[in-house]
């Protein structure tokens, strides 16, 4: 292979200017090129020896060799950050927010230093990594230096998850760094991160970064190495949270890996995202955001607008534009100003792409592609158009993560949204339309983390990022980007009435029923099987079983319903067809949350005599009702402060049909705890109630009935807690799952869970539900609900 200097001689596409020399410089330093891990705040050799070679795609010269990160070195790197876990956290907010402006000021003093870099490592246009990825990274530290700043007046009540795991890919290496160790350091936590295999340099130089700002060893520590190692990484006992950003197949197998463990998980994951073009757009500007969307870093972007889809009326027309566009393209050497496409990061990836691109062709689809000829020496590969693609092929339904952009078209707004929609991803999504009315409409429907209106690829810290369904959950940027690395200071404690190191809460006492119903006790009972409640209706189980409800003392309260499978999946049918719930106006939310807690009030003591606890349970689930009724309609979004000629809105979603499993003790409020917030946002649920407790939950239903719930918003599965836990997180028309319960569930719940990647909340930690910093607020809110982030430029 060529030689590290071979970067710097003459080249066909352009001279490599001769301020780059520093970037040799800058290897050479370092052991001639040879890179150790850097943990606890130095350079440390890997523990088995053992080195790896970093390309440059453009040139294939060796750039580099860097550690091969074993579990060893991983347990180093773990250790390090959890001493220096105290010592970070123990700082002021102040302290922290001068140690971020530090690293931010620092990029930016190495700015030169990093474009070059990254642009050898990772084979973008230098233009990309000058004028977008470095000053991005040093926003994110700046921004993140505000929110150190604000942390405990912004997130009362809040501290630090601990020690962070971070992995991060390979298409957007310093700039991934930035998203995902600034809001980690600036909510007090400390980090270990593993960069790509294949682009760990500029995460290198960022160490180095660090050091040189002054930040405590151990609280940044960057482990290098492939796949085996972030596996290390993932599984090791002492993380306390995962941020992730890969492949969606990667997440799943770490959404398993984490199963149980109790930690804290965020996943950026795949995308196939929409690019909708009305045809009322504006043509030639349309051309330009398409180049943006899918032949920006060589279309290695996971929220690339990689489907085209085009109103019939104007797709000719576009096309015809595309492609006279798509001659006018440069590709060559990622140094060269003047270029517009780059290399293709590795061999491998460029295999996948020809074979999928191969695979278009076989089924069907018309491809075409530029006259001229792509540079041989490096990885390289030219903008790419299939067109005549249906809607179920393999290019329009797979992750290419290349320069292929496929066309596909649509005459109605409905048909477009169903087509932007057929896919199991939902990271982004770009319309294009001068009708505001008509992109305002579409927008909120696209099941996408982030819409852009007439642009695309705008990303800034102010504003959260991340996908719905398989594209993974939890937000990166802005504050809801921040809570992913926090949590609530009572989780540090064991709760009342909890042995430490316990997660099961004391036994539930039966009351004593009363003189009254003592002597009815002397007639015959009559019978009462409580039934589920599915669609608005009492219906029976499928397979026709009940189970007895027994008291501590051995009295018979009554039978259950005995829910199964078939009965999970009507009631997801019926959760479904309810979906215009959502749609509806909070205000109408408000008043039926208010009218359930009118008619749960007046039969307060009926309700209070079958529960322990009784009317402190009854009353404090009223509240709950209350609280969450005020909500209903002030759950707002907000509008980032991005820097751009236009707003950014975040808008509050609901997340769609959420399985809840609520907890065993406080049957009453532990079940509208959960179900309250849920509806109040927009959600349909079905609802499994305390396993051993559940009447208080199925007669509930009565009230339900009488309160003018639309039919589906509320269904009800009682039986085995765990089992119907279990095929409610399988299912994957089942959108997210809350579990309250034990360990063995957790773990079940989060591995069924990877099936469709849906967002879970499962704890077997007890609460308090009757204390409201625990049963109740704001929390329960942001997991009801997806942040969806809309991107609208204005002026002429």
């Amino acid at each position: 292979m060529a030689t590290v200097a071979k970067l710097f001689e003459t080249m066909e596409y352009g001279p490599a200017p001769e301020s780059d020399a520093p970037v040799l410089e800058w290897l050479k330093q370092h052991d001639n090129g040879r890179f150790g891990h850097f943990i606890d705040g130095r350079w440390v050799a890997p523990s088995e020896g053992q080195y790896f070679e970093t390309i440059n795609p453009a040139t294939k010269a060796v750039l580099a060799r860097v550690a091969q990160g074993s579990t060893a070195d991983v347990d180093a790197a773990v250790a390090a950050a959890n001493a220096a876990a105290p010592v970070w956290a123990g700082l002021t907010p102040h302290a922290r927010a001068r140690f971020l402006y530090a690293l931010a000021r620092e990029i930016q003093r190495h700015s030169r230093l990093l474009a070059v870099l990254e642009s050898m490592d990772n084979g973008k246009p230098i233009r990309e990594t000058r004028d977008l990825d470095i000053p991005l990274a040093a926003r994110h530290f700046y921004h993140h230096a505000g929110w150190a700043q604000l942390r405990d007046s912004e997130f009362p009540g809040s501290v630090p998850v601990g020690v962070v795991g971070q992995i991060i890919p390979w298409n957007f290496p310093l700039l991934m760094v930035a998203w995902k160790v600034a809001p980690a350091l600036a909510a007090g936590n400390t980090v270990i991160l593993k960069p790509a295999e294949f682009t760990p340099l500029t995460a290198l130089c960022f160490a180095e970064i660090a050091q040189a700002a002054g930040l405590p060893p151990g609280v940044f520590n960057v482990v290098t190495g492939d796949g085996t190692t972030g596996k290390a990484l993932v599984e090791h006992p002492n993380l306390q949270k995962i941020a992730f950003t890969g492949s969606t197949e990667v997440g799943r197998v770490i959404r398993k890996a984490t199963a149980g463990s109790g930690k804290k998980l965020t996943l950026e994951l795949g995308g196939k995202s929409p690019f909708i073009v009305f045809e009322d757009a504006d043509l030639d500007s349309v051309v330009e955001g398409v180049v943006d969307a899918i032949w920006f870093n060589q279309g290695q972007v996971c929220c690339a607008g990689s489907r085209l889809l085009v109103q019939e009326g104007v797709a000719d027309r576009l096309t015809q534009k595309l492609r006279a566009r798509m001659e006018k393209l440069r590709v060559g050497s990622p140094l060269d100003k003047a270029v517009d496409m780059g290399a293709i990061v590795a061999p491998v990836q460029l295999d996948r792409i020809r074979g999928l691109v191969e695979k278009g062709v076989e089924e069907g689809a018309k491809m075409w592609q530029p006259s001229w000829a792509c540079p041989t020496e490096g990885y390289f590969y030219p903008p790419t158009l299939f067109t005549d693609v249906s809607p179920a092929a393999t290019i329009a339904q797979v992750e290419i993560f290349g320069p292929v952009l496929v066309s596909m078209t649509f005459r109605t707004p409905k048909e477009a949204v169903e087509l932007a929609n057929n896919t199991p991803y939902g990271l982004a999504a770009s319309v294009w339309t001068e009708n505001i009315n008509l992109a305002l409409d579409v927008a909120p429907k696209l099941k996408a983390g982030v819409v852009w209106i007439n642009s695309t690829n705008l990303f800034d810290a102010a504003a959260g990022f991340g996908g719905y369904r398989e594209s993974g959950f939890g937000r990166e940027g802005g504050r809801e980007g921040m809570w992913e690395y926090l949590k609530a200071g009572w989780e540090s404690h064991p709760p009342r009435g909890i042995a430490p190191g316990s997660a099961t809460p004391e036994p539930v006492r039966s009351a004593d029923p009363g003189p009254a119903a003592r002597g009815a006790q002397a007639l015959p009972p009559i019978d009462r099987t409580y039934k589920l409640f599915i669609g608005g209706r009492q219906t029976r189980p499928d397979q026709g079983y009940s189970r007895k409800i027994v008291a501590p003392d051995g009295r018979v309260l009554g039978e259950v319903a005995e829910g199964n499978r078939k009965d999970v999946r009507n009631a997801v049918e019926a959760a479904h067809a309810a979906e215009g719930w959502g749609r509806g106006s909070g205000h109408m939310r408000a008043q039926i949350l208010y009218f359930i807690a009118e008619n749960l009030a007046t039969r307060a003591d009926e309700f209070a005599a079958r529960m322990e606890r009784g009317r402190q349970e009854v009353d404090a689930s009223i509240a709950r009702l209350f609280t969450y009724a005020a909500w209903a309609d002030k759950w707002d979004g907000a509008v980032h402060h991005t820097p751009i000629r236009g707003v950014t809105l975040a808008m509050n979603e609901p997340v769609g049909v959420l399985g809840l499993a609520a907890p065993d003790d406080f049957p009453l409020l532990g079940f509208v705890s959960l179900v309250a917030p849920a509806i109040a946002i927009g959600n349909t649920v079905i609802v499994i109630p305390s396993e051993p407790q559940p009447i208080a939950a199925t007669e509930f239903c009565s009230v339900l009935e009488t309160s003018d719930v639309p039919d589906g918003v509320i269904n009800v599965i009682t039986g085995a807690k765990d089992a119907l836990a279990k095929v409610l997180a399988e299912h994957d028309d089942v959108d997210g799952m809350w579990y309250f319960g034990n360990a063995a569930g957790v773990k079940t719940v989060e591995l069924a869970s990877a099936a469709n990647m849906k967002r879970t909340w499962a704890s077997a930690r007890g609460r308090d539900w009757l204390d409201p910093r625990q049963g109740e607020g704001r929390e329960f809110l942001r997991r009801a609900s997806e942040v969806k982030n809309i991107w609208i430029p204005y002026g002429e």
